[in-house]
């Protein structure tokens, strides 16, 4: 089979959805007139989703969508995935404001979208302001209302109040400084698809890196389906500080060259995750068909947070594939369900379906030293494993919350002396108290203020996290709601672990070693947490401590021996250890008694590196 004959003819490159490719990008003399007119408008800074949502809306990657979403296609996409002109759509696109910016618009008013420097991203013309109902939509799109769920989390503690919508005009899509050969419009990819005279196109969206197993699939699934392969990398918006986004890409690029020139393209995308598992695969479908597209290879936990009580992905096995084949011939695009591949025991160059019993991923999860060089043979490639373990040192904030006196700051002070006995990472401590009279000495304690000086304090060690290191704070920060807000700002870098200091009030009350509940009784300290003002409580913390059941030291050592089970630190011995994961693809947790078999059957135990090295 030649290289032309499998490509296929331009004439035949999928359609976007819809028919047309949506182009919101304002004209010169436009976007001269709006930069002049746009110095005298309300002006609203984006968030990184919303900044990604204006770029995928600006190239037509959201076609046939042409703005963000007013009230009917938001209430009927919610409810039914479709829009009000019932059009299947799965995902609402909606661009959220504070009341207080609401409270000012007006129909026909004209806003300034803006990014964080303050860049005039593009200008909408006001038509319809609502308050949407989070719970209701929560339920929707995620089939929970539980704050342990991203997505629900995102809605209920970072989604502003409001939506608002009207005319969308782009004037400057927000600029990208990074990877600018691997970044291309749905327009550009057609255009490269059509230049070399391909038809059909099968997307593959990794969730992270891309391994042995992966490469062999997506070749599987180009011989098989007559196909090139475009790998879509959706990566977000991230800062030009990500290690992780930086390394990941350098990864991806290592992995296109196991690929012929012909075979395969590899393209970023600004596609800000939602976490809604078969909701999230319809909507990639639809991208992905916008980008021409004819089929699209669906991992079976695709976008799936893994979070149900058994362990299983929280949508169920399979079910983000099922949603897009039932839908697949009204979108018009062919879904490939992501199959287990295994190493063969005897002959580790070869992958094959998973019809008898071998090597899995959890016999793979811990390598020692004199397995690493085995792993670039089997499992992966040298230069992905190279940038793999760039990003394994991952930052993460430890934010201790708890009334005062409870033993926060003494847990953060030996925490802290603890890990830098024992990481390389640099480790900061941001005291509350020290927090308080450096950065926001010119503070009261109403709630307001309150608020200002936990979220300053986040955002230093969101900084932190960001660049790899690791940082404690150690605030009271009694609001559950700001405690959501700093958890959704760190983790846009690195992880977070909050630790509850759960020290019951009496035992507070009865250290007082400032004397700060003596003068609050009295009435001399106004809106003191735990007498005049009240602590709410974390209800799913990642640790709970209560010091007046156990010491200091015995506390720090339930902390650590937690960071270590999570992955977070590496006990001594396993220091010189190789863990390795799947990137969320699970190619080789193949325990499921629904794993399907090849077809044909015939081509099932061939290894494909021969035939499809071109």
């Amino acid at each position: 089979m030649s290289n032309a004959h499998r490509l296929g003819s331009s004439r035949d490159l999928n359609p976007p959805y819809g028919g047309i490719l949506v182009n919101l990008q304002a004209n010169p003399e436009r976007v001269a007139e709006l930069k002049a007119a746009a110095r005298d408008f309300t002006s609203f800074d984006l968030s990184p989703r919303q900044l990604c949502d204006i770029e995928m809306l600006a190239t037509g990657a959201f076609s046939p969508l042409t703005s963000f979403m007013g009230k009917a296609d938001y209430e009927a996409v919610c409810s039914q995935m479709r829009l009000a002109d019932g059009r299947l759509w799965p995902m609402p696109i909606t661009l959220d404001v504070s009341r207080a910016l609401a409270d000012k618009l007006t129909a026909g008013q004209m806003l300034a979208l803006r990014d964080a420097e303050g860049s005039l991203v593009a200008v909408l013309t006001v038509s319809e302001i609502w308050q949407p109902d989070k719970t209701a939509e929560a339920q929707n799109l995620y089939g929970t209302v539980s704050m342990s769920h991203p997505g629900v989390n995102h809605l209920m503690n970072v989604v502003n109040e409001m939506y608002v919508a009207g005319k969308l005009e782009v004037v400057e899509p927000p600029p990208h400084h990074d990877f600018a050969a691997e970044r291309a419009t749905p327009a550009a990819v057609r255009a490269q698809l059509r230049r070399q005279n391909a038809s059909r196109v099968v997307a593959y969206q990794p969730r992270h890196l891309m391994h042995r197993a992966h490469v062999e699939f997506t070749k599987r699934t180009a011989y098989l389906n007559d196909t090139v392969i475009l790998i879509q990398a959706a990566i977000g918006r991230k800062g030009l500080s990500e290690p992780d986004h930086f390394a990941r890409v350098r990864a991806l690029g290592a992995v296109r060259n196991y690929y012929s020139s012909q075979m395969v393209l590899l393209n970023l995308i600004e596609l800000s995750p939602r976490y809604c598992g078969p909701r999230a695969a319809l909507w990639h479908a639809i991208v992905h068909k916008n980008f021409g597209c004819s089929h699209f290879i669906v991992e079976h936990d695709h976008d799936d947070q893994g979070e149900g009580a058994t362990g299983e992905p929280l949508y169920g096995v399979y079910r983000a594939f099922e949603s897009v084949q039932w839908h697949a011939q009204e979108i018009g695009i062919e879904a490939v369900a992501f199959k287990h591949l295994v190493q063969e025991e005897d002959q580790p160059e070869k992958f094959l379906s998973p019809r008898r019993n071998k090597r899995r991923m959890q016999d793979t999860l811990r390598l020692g030293p004199s397995q690493a060089a085995e792993i670039a043979n089997w499992f992966s490639y040298p230069k992905v494993l190279e940038e793999w373990r760039k990003t394994q040192r991952h930052g993460f904030t430890l934010f201790f919350t708890g009334l005062s006196g409870a033993g926060k700051s003494t847990l953060a002070q030996l925490l802290c002396a603890r890990l830098k006995e024992r990481e390389e990472r640099p480790v900061t401590l941001l005291d509350g108290d020290v927090v308080r009279k450096h950065l926001s000495s010119e503070l009261g304690f109403s709630r307001e203020h309150r608020d200002i000086n936990v979220i300053r304090q986040a955002y230093v060690a969101s900084l932190i996290t960001r660049h790899g290191g690791i940082a404690l704070c150690a605030p009271i920060a009694p609001y559950a709601a700001t405690r959501s807000q700093v958890r959704a700002m760190v983790e846009e870098h690195g992880d977070f672990v909050e630790i509850y200091i759960a020290t019951p009030l009496k035992v507070c009350e009865s250290r007082d070693r400032k004397g700060l509940y003596a003068r609050a009784r009295a009435g001399l300290i106004k809106n003191f947490t735990g007498v005049s003002d009240p602590y709410e409580e974390p209800v799913n913390p990642e640790i709970a401590i209560d010091t007046s059941l156990q010491s200091a030291n015995e506390a720090v050592e339930k902390i650590l021996s937690y960071l270590t089970a999570q992955g977070y630190l590496t006990t001594k011995a396993g220091a010189d250890e190789v863990k390795i994961k799947a990137g969320g693809a699970t190619l080789w947790h193949s325990t499921s008694s629904r794993t399907p078999e090849w077809s044909p059957a015939a081509d099932a135990d061939k290894p494909l590196s021969s035939k499809l090295q071109r």
